[in-house]
């Protein structure tokens, strides 16, 4: 059975304590999750937020601030000065100017990016409150992309449930939360980061499978040519992956469906990372394997930053948040 990120991180603690900062440090579910991840000894929390509030908030979980809970208020940090100087100088090409740089980096998904960027904390975590857009814009504007991804992308762990059937086995999915209609080149580039995630989440080697409605030419279609040719691209420049494509999910998911729909091939009916064609297809697609298939759904991640920053759903539970910071952690680790 894969582990868990949270008994990944149990198993395998960094000599390093890691350091995570909280952009919504308010939040109780944030709270909740922050203090559950201090005391399972994942990490060292930031909460970054009005004083006041996440004290309180604290307070409603019989908590306070201590080694290893750290509260920063932007609007009175003595890092916030540093973290403006360092904003504008980032964003003054597009017009940001010392009063513009000031204001955002008061606000507490600028500085707690910022946190990251200076090394003061190990990755980020947002998202309970603002806006998927909110959360990506700013990681993108402050931490940046890593020197070779070319874009940012986003997927799920899907961990079989423990009754599951005889090869259920853990899973990416990529992209279902954010890029909506990559073309060819995106999706190659897409397959490329994922297999870093597989590798740093999942412990194991990629096997990845490019997703489509035909299988080795049982259908004819543009949509088929695109995944046809990033297919063609991901091996072009990384000779090393295990990829097949263009494959339907049975044949890149059941072994005996994969050996007669795609024989010989090293990937087909064992894939673990599925790359799908368009944010349609992989949304509905976790949420199908989630809600039918009684799958657990961690996500979204995001992956193609140079230091982690990670988005949750507005609906989010406190174990979510845990597990988010958990994931971050690794990510951090897998990309050192």
């Amino acid at each position: 059975m894969t582990l868990t990120p949270i008994e990944l991180l149990t198993a395998n603690a960094p000599a390093t304590r890691p350091v995570v900062s909280l952009s919504e440090g308010s939040d109780p579910r944030i709270v909740a999750g922050a203090l559950a991840a201090h005391k399972a000894g994942l990490a060292d929390v930031i909460l970054v937020g009005p004083q006041a509030e996440v004290e309180a908030a604290l307070q409603a979980e019989g908590a306070s601030a201590s080694d290893g809970v750290a509260i920063h208020d932007p609007a009175t940090s003595d890092l916030t000065e540093e973290f403006a100087n360092v904003y504008f100088e980032l964003r003054k090409h597009k017009g940001v100017d010392e009063a513009k740089a000031r204001a955002a980096a008061e606000t507490p998904l600028v500085y707690a990016a910022m946190l990251v960027r200076t090394g003061r904390a190990t990755g980020t975590v947002g998202g309970a409150v603002h806006t998927t857009g909110d959360v990506v814009r700013t990681a993108i504007q402050v931490i940046g992309m890593a020197p070779d991804a070319g874009m940012v992308s986003s997927f799920f762990l899907m961990y079989p449930p423990e009754n599951a059937q005889p090869g259920a086995r853990a899973m990416l999915y990529s992209d279902c939360g954010l890029v909506i209609d990559p073309s060819a080149a995106e999706l190659a580039k897409i397959a490329t980061a994922s297999a870093t995630s597989a590798r740093a989440l999942l412990q194991t080697e990629p096997k990845i499978a490019m997703l489509s409605f035909s299988t080795k030419g049982s259908a004819k279609h543009p949509a088929v040519d695109k995944v046809i040719e990033a297919t063609e691209t991901l091996r072009a420049n990384a000779p090393d992956l295990q990829v097949d494509g263009e494959l339907q999910f049975d044949a890149a998911f059941v072994p005996s469906v994969g050996a007669r729909k795609s024989p010989g091939s090293d990937v087909a009916g064992q894939a673990n990372v599925m790359i799908f064609p368009n944010l349609d297809a992989g949304n509905i697609s976790y949420k199908i394997t989630q809600r039918i298939g009684g799958y657990s759904a961690i996500g979204p991640v995001m992956q193609g930053l140079a230091k982690p920053a990670n988005d949750l759903s507005r609906g989010c539970s406190a174990e979510d948040v845990t597990q988010i910071i958990a994931v971050t952690i690794l990510q951090a680790a897998g990309t050192k």
